[in-house]
């Protein structure tokens, strides 16, 4: 099991990590830092985030066709039905 205390140690490696990669001049580490050596220090994980972020995206276009497509519907129905 993780403990949220856990959670700290890891974001410290990760800023570590890339800080001591980029060597940035005013020492602050970014997500776009972060993002720039994952991906280049570990493409796959990456590649599986993206797939993820994909998947999920595409899933949120669906639920909101699905949504939409009712009142729309409802909407032409009553358009028709008054002129």
């Amino acid at each position: 099991m993780i403990k949220k205390s856990d959670h700290k140690g890891l974001k410290e490696l990760l800023v570590n990590y890339v800080g001591n990669k980029l060597n940035p001049e005013d020492e602050n580490v970014t997500i776009d830092m972060l993002a720039e050596v994952m991906s280049k220090d570990f493409p796959e994980l990456i590649l599986v985030l993206a797939e993820e972020n994909y998947i999920r995206g595409y899933q949120q276009a669906l639920d909101d066709v699905h949504k939409i497509l009712p009142a729309q519907k409802r909407k032409r129905e009553k358009e028709f039905l008054t002129e």
